[in-house]
């Protein structure tokens, strides 16, 4: 065992037993991040699944319910959740996670952010005032973000901040070791071109140094129209990407046309945790994406 787990092996013994606090995080990687920070001092609950795009959630009494007894609400922030978080907060009345609480932690803004419009015009789509908010997909920004996470954590909760800052770094750890033994995978993506659906992976593609030369939703959150699938066939055989990427909640209607008329491959990836059976936690997930970008959209 290394010296790392044996600390932290001594801080879960020597700690006293006390409640655990209660997280609500509204995607899947942060519910997974909080535990890997917060350990077994967190009880922790996702408002959405690998399978359901985070824009459009319905703001339920049982959603309100499980805000009203949150301690930390972890949430991507830079209005992804626009549309139904709002309300939560309101409807929940509790004082411990409102916007100028530690208990409000939105992630995308402990980071920069890529894709900040410079003009607000609402005929470019879905856009974001502070820009993309899907940042859980570049592990650097995410060991930022897990970094500052853990900072919070030992604000709300100063009598365990040593333990926070230990699974900090225990994390830390083992992501690194992944994206080392992952190095071959990365420079076969490097400099490769793709089709996207939707946003979704602009912070990975940036990490990868990886281009979107197309995209199949016309502007962002509107549908691809029988007519710019046709458009956008040409286009792609001119520009040459690799392969067309998809996450599993999206609809693959279009890809699979697309894939289908072009010969291109298509890679359906979790994009979050349980997007897949092989993607149970954040080190798997990135592991299980960059494996099947090489072994289905390169081979």
């Amino acid at each position: 065992m290394s010296q790392l787990l044996l600390v932290l092996a001594f801080f879960v013994v020597a700690l006293p037993a006390s409640a655990k606090l209660n997280a609500f995080a509204c995607e899947p990687e942060w519910a997974e991040l909080v535990r890997e920070i917060g350990g077994d001092k967190y009880r922790v609950f996702s408002a959405t699944n690998a399978f359901q795009n985070p824009h459009f959630i319905e703001a339920r009494p049982s959603l309100i319910a499980k805000v009203r007894r949150a301690d930390l609400l972890v949430c991507s922030g830079a209005e992804l959740e626009i549309g139904w978080l709002p309300l939560l907060l309101r409807q929940s009345a509790n004082p411990n996670i409102q916007t100028d609480k530690p208990g409000y932690f939105m992630a995308a803004m402990q980071v920069s952010r890529l894709e900040i419009p410079q003009h607000l015009d609402r005929s470019h789509g879905d856009i974001h005032a502070d820009g993309n908010p899907h940042v859980h997909l570049d592990p650097l920004r995410l060991i930022s973000i897990a970094k500052k996470l853990s900072q919070r954590m030992a604000a709300i909760d100063p009598d365990n901040s040593a333990y926070y800052s230990l699974r900090f770094k225990l994390f830390r750890r083992q992501l690194n070791k992944q994206l080392n033994q992952l190095a071959p995978l990365i420079a076969q993506l490097e400099g490769q071109k793709v089709v996207v659906y939707h946003k979704s992976w602009s912070y990975l593609l940036d990490w990868l140094d990886m281009t979107a030369v197309a995209d199949l939703e016309p502007v962002p959150g509107v549908a691809p129209s029988s007519s710019y699938l046709v458009k956008l066939l040409k286009q792609i055989r001119q520009q040459k990407p690799a392969f067309i990427m998809v996450a599993a909640y999206q609809d693959q209607k279009a890809a699979k046309w697309l894939a289908k008329k072009s010969g291109l491959p298509l890679v359906v990836l979790p994009y979050t945790i349980g997007g897949n059976d092989s993607s149970n936690n954040l080190v798997e997930l990135f592991a299980d994406t960059l494996e099947q970008m090489v072994q289905q959209g390169l081979n």
